[in-house]
């Protein structure tokens, strides 16, 4: 049986902070696509990560609220917050808080986090206080998912109230391209080479993420290996025929074959 030759282990070049290229070389034809393709999905939506699941703030009831002293309303609060990007060291659902008084701009950096969360970019703004009368307070919860959750999805959980649940953006990658190029094996010059080009959030590097995604996917192809179910036995059947040597395909000898005299011949050799 001939065997479909494997790719070669994949070459991995930084192009900048968490920003990276692979390239993956020895594909067979056709190959490039199907596994350029099948890394892109998962990288983009199956791996796990963390972020705002509810938010609380002082004052306010609904997320089409307006504060007092801030220059942004609680939509684009929000906003903001779902870009800040998190590390979450467990599994459990953790509580992070933020309070000002006075003017200034918040960031995600004035969080009171705990030794479970880590806030991996600090400078992102939450929001700008212009009255220097105002006391803000704010509560979000910070927890691990898979991919995207729309808030629909959490209007079964029991919140408390005031707290207004959001969207999560959970996946830790920002960007995957990739591009196919044909490349020479021996004399052959139709096998695939797969350029992949990686971004990710700050959260994990490109790297994890690759490997991630390919345990992932072995993972899911290993389970489909092995068939249940009535599965029909394929019976062999000998195929009659000449052998190369004039036997018959079931390894027989060749008969003999006697010609037949004809009247005319029998009548010629009585006469002689």
């Amino acid at each position: 049986m001939q065997i479909i030759a494997s790719p070669l282990k994949p070459k991995y070049t930084a192009l900048g902070t968490n920003h990276g290229k692979f390239e993956i070389l020895g594909c067979y034809p056709g190959y490039g696509t199907t596994v350029g393709n099948a890394l892109r999905r998962v990288l983009l939506s199956s791996l796990d990560g963390a972020a705002a699941k509810s938010i609380k703030i002082k004052g306010v009831s609904h997320e089409f609220s307006t504060i007092p002293g801030v220059m942004e309303d609680v939509v684009q609060i929000i906003l903001n917050l779902k870009q800040v990007r998190f590390n979450l060291h467990g599994d459990e659902t953790v509580k992070i808080t933020l309070k000002s008084k006075g003017e200034g701009v918040l960031t995600a950096a004035q969080f009171k986090t705990s030794s479970d969360v880590e806030v991996v970019n600090p400078d992102q703004i939450i929001a700008t206080i212009t009255d220097k009368k105002t006391e803000f307070e704010m509560e979000v919860e910070v927890d691990k998912g898979i991919g995207y959750v729309p808030v629909e999805s959490r209007e079964r959980e029991d919140y408390e109230i005031d707290v207004i649940a959001i969207d999560s953006i959970y996946t830790p990658v920002k960007r995957v391209n990739y591009e196919i190029e044909n490349m020479r094996v021996g004399k052959r010059t139709d096998y695939d080479k797969v350029t992949l080009e990686v971004v990710t959030d700050g959260s994990i590097s490109p790297v994890e993420a690759f490997e991630k995604s390919v345990a992932i996917l072995v993972s899911q192809f290993s389970s489909l290996t092995e068939v249940e179910g009535d599965i029909p036995e394929v019976k062999e059947t000998a195929v009659e025929g000449k052998s190369a040597k004039g036997g018959s395909a079931s390894g027989g000898k060749p008969k003999k074959v006697t010609k037949k005299k004809s009247a005319k011949a029998d009548k010629e050799g009585a006469a002689e």
